[in-house]
């Protein structure tokens, strides 16, 4: 507190002072002459000077050495004054703040308290839940910012007071009925009425609540009842059994019957609502209730109830007299209609046989072959000879209808024109009978229409399986003969390659009699036939075979050719190729022009070779490199021609290119294009990857990886 009192000091007076004790308290009286107005000021403080006492003497020998003493009291005088002012201008400020806020805080407080305490209760349950609702908002929105500005202004109230009693003030007093006493007892006036309002709403809401739900019980219960009766008195006074029938008549009656079982059971609905509007007789008001309000009261509850009590005594006589008149009608209708059963009971199942017979007549058939046509002509013939039979059955039926229309004429009943036991009339039967006289010739027609069909598609099957009888099993022996002279040795490899184009060729002759079979195939698809048991092949069978044919005639004659380059390019005699043939075929167990990995090293070994694991792998790999576990004679050739003669190497190769490079690891273009003809040059060139290695010179090319390439050690 020193330290900010001295920088005040200091910054009025603009120096830098070093405060010390042994300066000396200032006398007033050496200032000279002193307004009388300073005068009263430093009175007013001058026990707040007395706390500053040690601070305040050395300030004035400051003023003393510095200026003069006349010039030092004056300015000390007038700093004392400010800082007064100051205080009690906040001082002021405070006190009428506390007076605004505690006068907006108590208007507040009474004029809340009258709607707190009002209890005067709502006629609706719309209105009261709208009192509790604004309570809601009262406790949620209002009340919370006026609790703290109750606390607010005890805060400053205290605040006030401890400030005027430091600055050695009078304490201060609010106006008349402000004081914190005053708004505390306001504030607990406006808590008990909170308190009681809001019990007060919840029991009045329950109050209505509890009549809402008896009125909206007995309305609903009323109307339920209302909604049922509607109708009901009109129902009971109709005649309508004076034109029904025997069976409308019992149905009337079992109607009736359900009618008086479903008006005892809504005796127990009548006495709950009568049980209901005398409970609310002594709840709701007598008078009409205000505009949008709840549309019941007394009077017309009472009325409504005694109109249902009246309609269900008239319902109880009317009910009655309507049994007396059905049971009196059934008996005058009995023995008509046990002539109308009867009629029902044969012109039913006579209707579902013409029904049945006309879907029969106009059934779509699929049929396949001469067997199955005849026989749904055979049951079709058997059809027209039950027809007179059925034809006396009709006329029995409508004899059965006209004496029944014969005994109402006679006795005067009005019949209401349809059998009440089926909807099969007369005209029905007629219409019927006429249909199935119709559509017997349409079937007979149909019917033989389709057997003229079968029989030329018939004649097709036979036509194409006595062809393809001949072309399959000649496909097959032509396979056969292919894979024996593959297999055999008869002559030189250029006799035997004569031989398979001569046989190529008589295989290409008979191409047309493949045509022939696939014209006659066109037919038997046009005329949708599907199967033919004449023969088991099919034309599709007869094209694969037919495929593999000139396929295995051409890949046959393809390996001999083959064979033939092979002998010529390794100079195998022969001889040598006549013993490779009878090797391979002596180990070709199966006769397929080719064996598996087995068989293929039990023919190494018996040529010579001792095989490990690493060795047979290593040859598998020459003569099998798509791993397909088989072993062709070509490349059991190609394998014994490569073993038995001289061939060039990549090595070899490699040692050639160093010798055109001058014995470097690579060479460049202009000594191929100077050593090579110019085609080869280029290809060379044009192949070979640059030269990566520490001695490489610009536009080196590397000659080693493009030889290794050209033998497949590596790519290109």
């Amino acid at each position: 507190m020193q330290s900010e009192d001295r920088n005040d000091f200091t910054s009025v007076l603009g120096w830098d002072v070093k405060w010390s004790a042994h300066f000396t308290r200032p006398q007033l009286s050496d200032a000279g002459p002193v307004p009388t107005l300073v005068l009263r000021a430093v009175r007013a403080v001058r026990s707040l000077l007395c706390l500053q006492e040690g601070r305040l003497q050395g300030l004035v020998g400051i003023l003393e050495w510095g200026q003069g003493p006349g010039r030092v009291q004056a300015e000390t005088a007038a700093n004392r004054i400010c800082k007064v002012l100051a205080v009690n201008q906040e001082n002021e400020h405070l006190m009428e703040d506390y007076e605004k806020l505690a006068s907006d805080l108590l208007e507040w407080i009474q004029r809340t308290i009258p709607w707190l305490e009002n209890r005067v209760p709502q006629k609706t349950m719309q209105e009261m839940q709208q009192k509790l609702e604004d309570f809601r908002d009262y406790r949620r929105v209002h009340k919370p910012p006026k609790v703290q500005e109750k606390c607010q202004l005890e805060i400053n109230f205290n605040t006030l007071q401890t400030k005027l009693r430091l600055s050695n003030r009078p304490a201060f007093m609010p106006s008349e009925g402000k004081m914190v006493s005053d708004i505390n007892n306001g504030w607990q006036h406006l808590e008990q009425a909170e308190k009681g309002y809001e019990e007060w709403l919840l029991n009045e809401i329950r109050r209505l609540e509890r009549l809402d739900h008896l009125a909206e019980k007995f309305r609903q219960k009323a109307s339920i009842h209302e909604a049922w009766t509607e109708g009901k008195e009109a129902m009971l006074r109709q005649k309508d059994y004076e034109t029904a029938t025997l069976s409308d008549i019992k149905a009337l009656i079992r109607k009736h019957e359900a009618f008086e079982s479903d008006l005892a059971a809504h005796q127990d609905r009548v006495e709950q609502i009568a049980a209901i509007a005398q409970e609310l007789n002594p709840s709701i008001p007598r008078s009409p209730p205000p505009t949008g309000g709840e549309s019941y009261n007394s009077p017309s509850v009472n009325a409504r109830c005694q109109k249902i009590c009246d309609q269900w005594d008239s319902l109880g006589s009317l009910t009655h007299t309507r049994r007396e008149a059905l049971e009196k009608t059934e008996k005058q209708l009995e023995t008509i209609d046990q002539l109308h059963l009867e009629y029902a009971k044969r012109a039913a199942p006579f209707n579902n046989w013409m029904e049945s017979a006309m879907e029969d007549l106009q059934d779509m058939f699929i049929v396949h072959t001469i067997e199955e046509i005849e026989g749904l002509i055979a049951a079709h013939d058997q059809f027209k000879s039950t027809l007179p039979d059925a034809d006396k059955e009709r006329e029995a039926i409508l004899g059965i209808q006209s004496e029944a229309q014969r005994i109402a004429d006679y006795n005067n009943i009005k019949l209401s024109g349809n059998n009440p036991y089926t909807s099969v009339t007369p005209q029905i039967i007629n219409s019927k009978w006429e249909r199935v006289q119709q559509l017997v010739p349409k079937r007979d027609h149909a019917l033989q229409d389709e057997q003229s069909r079968q029989q030329s598609n018939e004649h097709l099957r036979r036509q194409f399986a006595s062809q393809a009888n001949i072309v399959g099993p000649w496909i097959q022996t032509k396979m056969e003969e292919i894979g024996r002279i593959s297999i055999e040795m008869h002559g030189t490899l250029e006799d035997q390659l004569s031989h398979l184009k001569q046989y190529e060729q008589s295989i290409v002759d008979y191409k047309p009699n493949i045509d022939v079979l696939e014209q006659q195939h066109q037919l038997i698809q046009e005329a949708l036939i599907f199967d033919n048991k004449h023969t088991n092949y099919t034309m599709e069978h007869i094209r694969v075979g037919w495929e593999q044919l000139l396929t295995t005639i051409a890949r046959t004659i393809n390996e001999v050719e083959n064979q033939i380059l092979t002998r010529d390019a390794k100079g195998i005699s022969q001889e040598q190729m006549q013993e490779f043939r009878a090797s391979f075929n002596h180990f070709d167990k199966k006769r397929t022009g080719s064996m598996d990995t087995d068989d293929y090293r039990a023919l190494l070994i018996s040529t010579g070779y001792s095989l490990g694991d690493a060795e047979f792998n290593r040859i598998m790999s020459v003569v099998d490199p798509n791993n397909s576990g088989v072993v062709t004679f070509q490349a059991f050739i190609d394998f014994m021609s490569r073993e038995t003669t001289d061939t060039d190497t990549a090595d070899q190769v490699i040692a050639s290119f160093k010798v055109l490079a001058g014995d470097k690891n690579y060479i460049t273009a202009e000594e191929l294009r100077r050593e090579l003809p110019p085609d080869q040059a280029e290809y060379c060139i044009a192949r070979m990857a640059p030269y990566q290695g520490p001695d490489a010179i610009p536009g080196a090319l590397d000659y080693k990886s493009f030889s290794t390439a050209l033998y497949g050690e590596s790519d290109l």
